[in-house]
């Protein structure tokens, strides 16, 4: 049997959730089926791709920017994209941003091939206000435009007006990269021990932590206030926040959470990383994962966290009821309030034995639901759907 090539396109240069979560699944697709190709601008996601052998094809892909320009470029990139699917012979497009589904939309009706609007965020509008105009007819035109929409959450589906189009698929994790068992590995208590040696991080103390880029709506300066809160009641534990500006945005924000851990008299007792190109060794080293930012599309370093066994504790708003189970992998607090989250952190830490049962729960719970093999084999289910 020859594998039908698919052209996934992304508009991004840099490797943000969306695009690692894009690469997985094309490299966990079955190759006798599928043939995976990738159209992109040169850049970190372009080299990753590369690296894995999945054949990729530089083009540009116009901003979302209203303009008397803007339909002129997304024909030109629409034209662009068809060129390339018709090199490859594409049967299906499949498109994995706002912007790269925009340029699919138009491509498919030059070209009549089926495409795939995959959905991984919350509506552009919600985040930009500047972007109401998109409101407008952006959701709807995309919906009509796409053979078939796929979001990445139930939280991320309710946006769109097309549910009988939407098909639920989790984002999805490579297991066999995070150990083989609910417990730590002996090789992980060592990655564990090297990563609190590097940061001088004592190695018996209670240390919480989040991840993400320092961006205010990840929330790390919620974490702050919520870590003095906990150190309060625990002067033995520390505090870890990893993250940077990869995209050398915010500066000033990261500015301002050291001032406040100052403030908070936390300056020895909070390490700031930066940014890390692997997060797993920094989660193996946590007792308790923390996510207090907003509303979350997806939140993929969650799963990460309990595929390593640790307990999350979050704001049960956004995607995290459908990633967390409360009182079994972790500790949803159903109102945005910094106290109880705190009081939540404190309970866990009091109590081990309930902490380590939880991160084997959330261990087990990642490879029944989260396990990349099973996403991808879901996509395919989709894509067969769309050829019978």
């Amino acid at each position: 049997m020859t594998p039908k090539p698919i052209l996934f396109v992304d508009h991004a240069a840099a490797l943000g959730g969306a695009e690692k979560s894009l690469l997985l699944l094309m490299q966990h697709l079955d190759r006798q089926q599928w043939q995976p190709h990738l159209a992109c601008v040169e850049g970190e996601l372009s080299k990753a791709a590369r690296a894995v052998n999945i054949p990729t094809h530089l083009t540009p892909l116009p901003r979302l920017r209203r303009s008397t320009s803007f339909i002129k470029n997304l024909r030109q990139a629409a034209d662009g994209i068809a060129q390339i699917a018709k090199e490859i012979g594409a049967v299906l497009l499949h498109a994995n941003t706002v912007r790269a589904a925009m340029v699919t939309a138009v491509t498919a009706q030059k070209t009549n091939l089926p495409c795939i609007w995959h959905m991984r965020d919350f509506w552009l509008s919600e985040a930009k206000p500047n972007r109401l105009w998109l409101d407008r007819w952006g959701k709807r035109w995309l919906c009509n435009a796409s053979t078939a929409v796929i979001a990445n959450s139930l939280a991320v589906a309710t946006h769109l007006p097309c549910p009988k189009k939407v098909h639920v698929v989790h984002n999805g994790i490579d297991l066999s990269t995070f150990g083989v068992t609910p417990a730590l590995s002996a090789a992980e208590t060592a990655v564990s021990s090297t990563f609190r040696h590097r940061f001088n991080i004592p190695p018996d103390a209670p240390l919480i932590g989040t991840v993400g880029r320092l961006r205010p709506w990840k929330g790390q300066d919620r974490f702050i206030r919520i870590a003095a809160k906990v150190a309060k009641s625990n002067p033995s534990a520390r505090f870890l926040i990893v993250g940077g500006s990869p995209f050398q945005v915010n500066d000033g924000f990261e500015k301002d959470l050291h001032q406040l851990a100052a403030k908070h008299n936390l300056t020895n007792r909070i390490t700031f990383t930066g940014h890390l190109p692997d997060v797993r060794p920094a989660l193996a080293a946590l007792d308790i994962f923390v996510h207090a930012g907003a509303p979350e599309p997806f939140g993929l370093v969650n799963v990460e966290a309990m595929a390593l066994g640790k307990p999350v504790v979050a704001f049960a708003h956004g995607a995290l009821p459908e990633i967390v189970v409360h009182e079994k992998t972790g500790l949803l607090i159903s109102s945005e309030n910094e106290v109880k989250l705190a009081a939540a952190v404190t309970q866990l830490l009091n109590q081990p034995a309930r902490r380590i049962e939880m991160g084997r729960n959330g261990r087990l719970h990642a490879e029944s639901h989260f396990n990349i093999k099973r996403v991808a084999h879901e996509v395919e289910v989709i894509y067969s759907e769309l050829f019978h």
